[in-house]
């Protein structure tokens, strides 16, 4: 298996209101590194797996709305507790949905799995990562 991975970041607020967050049930910010993966079983003949650029401006594009915003704000978490898993879920979906757009140009019919990492701090991160 190929991959190609980028990485970004995102500087978010959000609040996590559920007893078992303890401290973080109030509003607190945080910085994301986030890493996307692409997965694809073989290479082109210029010997690439997607684009490098074309992944990088994919996963940029994904992120802008979610940058320098309260989570609890924003409409697609409406009712969900906006855990680092459940965000790398929907940074998944959209970055699933740029490539069944083809936004990795060529590439993108090669791309049989993604990975979103998203790394909380030195010491802890969580991802979500699935087969298109």
């Amino acid at each position: 298996m190929f991959a190609v991975e980028v990485r970004d970041h995102i500087m978010i607020a959000h609040s996590l209101p559920r007893p078992v967050f303890g401290p973080a049930q109030g509003m607190h910010g945080a910085t994301f590194v986030v890493d996307a993966a692409f997965f694809t079983k073989d290479v082109d003949e210029d010997g690439l797996a997607v684009d490098i650029g074309a992944a990088t401006e994919l996963l940029s594009a994904v992120l802008e709305p979610l940058k320098y915003k309260n989570l609890d704000e924003v409409d697609v978490f409406n009712g969900k507790v906006t855990t680092t898993e459940v965000v790398a879920k929907h940074i998944f979906d959209q970055l699933a949905a740029g490539v069944a757009a083809e936004r990795l140009g060529t590439g993108s019919a090669r791309v049989c799995r993604i990975k979103v990492t998203l790394q909380e701090s030195h010491a802890a991160r969580g991802w979500y990562e699935a087969d298109l």
